[in-house]
Formats: structure tokens, sequence, C-alpha cells
């Protein structure tokens, strides 16, 4: 997998129990997929969406609160 710049989730537990992390297939306003991975477990599975599932999964999580 080529290199990757991985950013941590905002709503991760502080003690870093429940931590995800993301990142963009290329270019963060033009990826087509978005990755996601247990920051506890960097070299374990990563779960690909497409870039529109992701927006809509994170534009429900919004407005759930």
């Amino acid at each position: 997998m080529a290199l990757m710049s991985w950013r941590k989730s905002s709503y991760s537990g502080g003690a870093g129990s429940a931590c995800v992390e993301v990142a963009w297939s290329g270019h963060l306003h033009t990826a087509d997929r978005v990755l996601v991975r247990d920051s506890k477990n960097p070299n374990g599975s990563v779960l690909s969406v497409s870039a529109t599932a992701w927006q809509a999964c994170s534009s429900l999580a919004d407005r759930l609160g």
C-alpha cells in the first residue's frame, strides 16, 4: 500500500481506547476512496469505502451529534 497520511478522529477516546484513523486515496478533494483503520493496530486491516459513502456517513454522524 502506498504511503498514506492518516488522520485520527477528533472523537477518539482520550485514553486511546477507541481510536479511528482515516486517510484519503489521493488529494482530499478529489479522492475516490476513504480508508479507515484502528489506530491501535496500524498494521491490521483497513476498511475502504467510497468517498460518497464516507460523506453520507459523516453527514449522518454530524446530524446525530
